[in-house]
């Protein structure tokens, strides 16, 4: 089978020649740029000391190169929009160095000037004369959002202003779509693509750390707070960010075809490590109804799968993703509460497919032994895999700080037991 096929068998719940591989296809399965370079010397990619390249710079993910997926045998490749979290571009290459002394290459438009304290701070679309909207504390790893937002008034209050950064797309970014399909497309890989404008409140996004000046409800407590206490306004909002959605998705279909395999929607998390993080309840009447929207015009206008990435103990939720029409469940948190493994695969394995779950990043990578590791590995294939419905994965992306040994026993482990 081709890296396609394989991936497509699985996601059609039969079972491939071998699980198939995903690794830095989206923002929410790839890696931490110290980690890539960690693994790239272990393979022998690089010389000491070559860099690699900051693709997102906001939680700092690494390049996951086509030599590097061709030795792991990663079979997803990913399609994303044309510009970084912080609203600028990935061009015009930087040598730049970690906290921690890894060498990398950042794009222009990153702030490589550090504040009087040793914070790294980031400004939207690179331009240092508006407000900074993200912070690397000195020393750390990952940028913190900044929040920039003045007080709430609700006599004031506009829907207009929390739908800033939604708008018909661009014949520019149409174009950009169209061609890094047909690029993408020459390959063998499956294709996850990301078009974005679907992730109905994900907190990471309400901020906007790509807009200079952020207008309406950006504040993180107080969105989670409106959406009890401003209902309807936050519903309205949804409701106009949803029609924009599926306009822009009917365009963008027409240029990229079938070409992708499956469509990640909203990266909204529901769930925290211990149960929901909202009711059920309040999932049905605030967010449902707008996934359902979305998946109902995939199902009907494409052949592409839908994929939604929700952290955490979402196990009250599964039955209701079910139901709004995703096929995808990633990063299927196994640490969390309610989220055996098993338990998982003989519930909802004929009508779910798994993407992640493949080693806990938060416990076993990071503090396991590479025995531990590997034996994990090699459970989470034994699970998930028979009958297709899996696609290899850790559980979100893997952080910084792991140790080289731990990095080579994962794939080494799933290299042995796919």
């Amino acid at each position: 089978m081709t890296s396609r096929e394989r991936v497509e068998c699985a996601l059609n719940h039969q079972q491939p020649d071998r699980v198939p591989l995903d690794l830095g296809a989206s923002a929410v399965t790839g890696m931490h740029v110290s980690s890539v370079y960690k693994l790239r010397q272990a393979l022998h990619l690089d010389p000491p000391g070559v860099p690699v390249k900051v693709v997102e710079p906001y939680q700092m993910l690494g390049e996951i190169a086509p030599d590097l997926m061709d030795v792991l045998g990663v079979d997803v490749v990913g399609l994303g929009g044309p510009r970084t979290l912080f609203g600028f571009r990935n061009e015009n290459w930087r040598e730049w160095t970690l906290f921690d002394g890894t060498p990398v290459l950042v794009p222009e438009g990153f702030n490589t000037d550090p504040e009087p304290n040793g914070d790294i701070l980031m400004y939207p679309e690179g331009d240092k004369t508006a407000p900074p909207s993200g912070r690397m504390p000195k020393g750390g790893f990952y940028f913190d959002t900044i929040v920039r937002q003045d007080p709430v008034d609700d006599a004031s209050l506009n829907v207009e202003d929390n739908l800033q950064e939604f708008g018909p797309i661009s014949e520019a970014d149409l174009e950009y779509f169209r061609s890094e399909a047909e690029r993408l497309r020459a390959t063998d890989r499956a294709i996850l693509a990301n078009f974005g404008g679907a992730a109905f409140g994900d907190i990471a996004l309400v901020p906007v750390p790509w807009i200079k000046h952020p207008k309406g409800i950006r504040d993180i407590a107080e969105w989670y707070m409106s959406t009890t206490s401003r209902r309807d306004y936050v519903y309205e909002v949804f409701d106009r960010q949803c029609d924009i959605a599926i306009k822009n998705w009917t365009k963008i279909h027409e240029v990229v075809g079938e070409a992708p395999s499956a469509v990640f929607v909203t990266g909204t998390d529901f769930g925290t490590q211990h149960g929901p993080f909202i009711s059920p309840q309040a999932y049905r009447d605030l967010y449902r109804p707008f996934h359902r929207r979305i998946n109902d015009w995939i199902h009907e206008n494409t052949l592409w799968k839908s994929f939604i990435h929700s952290c955490g103990s979402v196990r009250m939720f599964i039955e209701d993703f079910i139901e709004a029409g995703f096929d995808i469940l990633n990063p299927v948190q196994c640490s969390a509460a309610g989220m055996a493994p098993q338990e998982l695969k003989d519930i909802y394995g004929d009508r779910l497919v798994f993407w992640g779950g493949g080693v806990d990043t938060q416990n076993t990578l990071p503090f396991g032994t590479p025995d531990d590791v590997r034996r994990e590995v090699k459970e989470r294939i034994r699970i998930f895999s028979p009958g297709g419905g899996f696609v290899f994965n850790t559980i979100h992306n893997v952080q910084a700080g792991i140790s080289t040994e731990n990095l080579c026993a994962l794939y080494e482990s799933f290299a042995e037991n796919r």
